[in-house]
């Protein structure tokens, strides 16, 4: 699980007459709409700002540049193991509005089951974290907290930039107060070994090559996409990740 994913309205008070109708959504008062993902620590690292407030979370998703590295292979390789089946594609969890895809992962809409419904319970609690997010971001900062009287849309999103910018900087400097807290030095460590060792063992010097960075085709482009999308993939991540969850549940109960 790679965060939770969800969208925040920001009202546009002073957004020109000629745009109202393009901005103004059901709210009936001009937005402009922030998509973002945010980890259990509050850690926005992903921000996508701009989309006029008549789009909902999936007109938002088809402009959002968040799967463009997944698409173009340049995102991190993810390999994990959930009830005996493995699977490569990292996910995020959202509400029920998005897509079935492999790369999120939703409450079950209407569990019928305990399995079903233990997870249902155990994704929502979890999935809140991004609304947290935006919670304390606004709380944080009065300015995106209340109507915006700007009349630039670019000069909104360097104001939104720049709070999440400072948010993430207060996150980083207050994450050891935090209760399930882990000191990364124990990382920098393990890499300071590593890059001690003989020269024959160093690591190799990266070298970003000018130009178009790793051209892969437009089949094997189409290909990724097609295993981001992959619905049945989905289902089963679905109910491994239920399984999952119900064994260590039923197994700490029988530990206390």
């Amino acid at each position: 699980m790679m965060g939770s994913i969800d969208c925040m309205h920001w009202q546009w008070k002073n957004c020109p007459r000629a745009w109202k109708g393009l901005y103004q959504g059901r709210s009936k008062s001009a937005t402009v709409i922030l998509e973002a993902v945010a980890s259990g620590d509050l850690w926005i690292w992903h921000a996508f700002f701009g989309t006029p407030g008549t789009c909902n979370d999936i007109n938002v998703l088809a402009r959002s540049p968040v799967f463009d590295d997944l698409y173009q292979g340049r995102a991190p390789e993810v390999t994990f193991n959930v009830n005996g089946n493995t699977y490569n594609r990292g996910y995020y969890l959202t509400d029920g509005i998005y897509p079935k895809w492999a790369v999120f992962m939703p409450a079950i809409r209407l569990p019928l089951s305990p399995v079903d419904e233990l997870f249902t319970k155990r994704q929502e609690s979890v999935r809140k974290d991004v609304e947290r997010a935006f919670g304390v971001l606004q709380a944080r900062f009065a300015i995106i907290q209340r109507p915006s009287l700007i009349w630039d849309e670019h000069l909104m999103w360097e104001i939104m930039l720049a709070c999440i910018i400072l948010h993430n900087m207060i996150v980083e400097d207050e994450r050891d107060t935090y209760l399930n807290y882990q000191d990364a030095s124990d990382f920098e460590q393990e890499n300071a070994s590593i890059a001690s060792t003989s020269s024959s063992h160093r690591l190799e010097t990266f070298y970003v090559q000018p130009g178009r960075y790793n051209d892969i085709g437009m089949q094997q482009y189409l290909q990724n996409r097609a295993d981001a999308w992959d619905r049945d993939v989905h289902n089963s991540l679905q109910k491994d990740l239920a399984q999952h969850i119900w064994h260590n549940c039923r197994q700490s109960t029988n530990d206390e």
